[in-house]
């Protein structure tokens, strides 16, 4: 599908690029990168109408999920990194300048750019000591990042790091757009009333994102502690993965998409058996927990800490700034296996006042990191 994508590009640039337009191009590796987008593509529309907007993509699952995004006037997938590909996809859109989201270093594409003058902005990225370009036999490869106009880094580390090994000093500390979006998705959420007749006046645990290995501790918890209302939306919404979160669970289960309202009041777990409602069902939850941290790494726990509630993740979080972040400002908490989880939940179930206080860092957390796209449009020359 992508590689069908790829060469389809080309063609659909010739047949909707218009003829004396602007077009500022934002390309974003997946799903995760466009949200971080997002919010300056958004900002850029409604500040600068005189420009048009090409939003490219590498991987299927953002393609697929945002191909009809109306925010931007051309979606496509950015055909493969060659010297050839890249001539042909710049002569067709002849960008006036371009942002790269995050991890984005495109070698030819932004040889050729600069060579062309094109302005280019690297925005929300983050940069650590063990990457290539700051490797003895990566310096070759790190050249490429001489080509960026101007890099919007998410903290001082990376600042430093651009700064000490590679001599860069076009750079600035603006943090991660994410904040940013997560607050526009909080002002926009949706009602969901069949959630709401599921709450009622129970206290619920809403887990996102979640895997097996933490369905194994969280379900065996509340089956146990029946005051409790639950909600799973896993991150797989497979027929077998479902039947597996059914099998595990010693309470009434509804599913979303099969449930009526007088269904979810009488049940006592919620699955979500489809996408897109996550960000706003956090804010039915009083505990939250983020699944994959016993796995490749934890999913988005800005979309919880938004509502202001605390925020559960497995031990595989040192990677992701947010997550330590979240730790070291007392809205965000770690469990390593089934008995921390117990020690931790026993007692956000017993102490209300302590749950709702450390709900409130993680939603200060949030705010006080804010503001990320403001500063990086300010300093782009329009």
């Amino acid at each position: 599908m992508m590689w069908r994508g790829e060469r389809a590009a080309l063609g659909l640039l010739r047949e909707k690029v218009e003829d004396g337009a602007q077009y500022v191009w934002f390309h974003a590796a997946s799903l995760g990168e466009f949200e971080q987008g997002r919010p300056l593509m958004e900002q850029l529309r409604r500040d600068h109408p005189e420009y048009k907007i090409l939003l490219t993509f590498f991987s299927p699952s953002g393609y697929e999920v945002r191909k009809n995004y109306e925010g931007a006037d051309i979606i496509c997938y950015l055909p493969l990194d060659t010297v050839r590909n890249a001539r042909r996809f710049l002569r067709a859109i002849r960008p006036v300048m371009a942002f790269f989201i995050k991890y984005e270093f495109w070698y030819n594409y932004l040889h050729i750019l600069s060579h062309r003058n094109v302005p280019v902005y690297s925005v929300s990225s983050i940069f650590r000591p063990g990457q290539i370009f700051f490797r003895w036999y990566g310096r070759q490869y790190g050249r490429v990042l001489k080509c960026f106009t101007h890099f919007f880094v998410q903290n001082e580390t990376s600042r430093q790091l651009l700064h000490d090994e590679l001599g860069i000093d076009n750079v600035t500390v603006s943090g991660d757009t994410r904040f940013d979006r997560v607050l526009q998705i909080c002002s926009a959420a949706k009602q969901l009333p069949l959630v709401e007749a599921f709450k009622k006046d129970y206290k619920v645990f809403v887990a996102g994102s979640s895997w097996p290995p933490d369905e194994d501790i969280f379900i065996r918890y509340f089956n146990e502690h029946r005051d409790w209302r639950l909600v799973i939306a896993p991150h797989v919404i497979d027929e077998d993965h479902l039947q597996q979160i059914v099998s595990k669970l010693d309470r009434k289960v509804v599913r979303y998409t099969q449930a009526t309202e007088q269904e979810a009041a009488e049940a006592e777990c919620l699955i979500i058996d489809c996408f897109g409602l996550l960000s706003s069902i956090y804010r039915y939850g009083e505990v939250a927990y983020v699944g994959g941290g016993f796995g490749v790494g934890i999913h988005n726990v800005l979309e919880a800490a938004v509502w202001s509630v605390p925020v559960i993740f497995g031990p595989n979080n040192e990677r992701f700034q947010e997550a330590q972040g979240l730790l070291a400002g007392g809205g965000g908490f770690q469990i390593d296996d089934y008995a921390s989880f117990c020690q931790l939940m026993d007692r956000f179930d017993q102490d209300a006042a302590y749950r709702k206080a450390a709900g409130g860092k993680a939603g200060a957390y949030v705010s006080q990191n804010a503001g990320a796209t403001d500063t990086i449009l300010q300093n782009v020359e329009f």
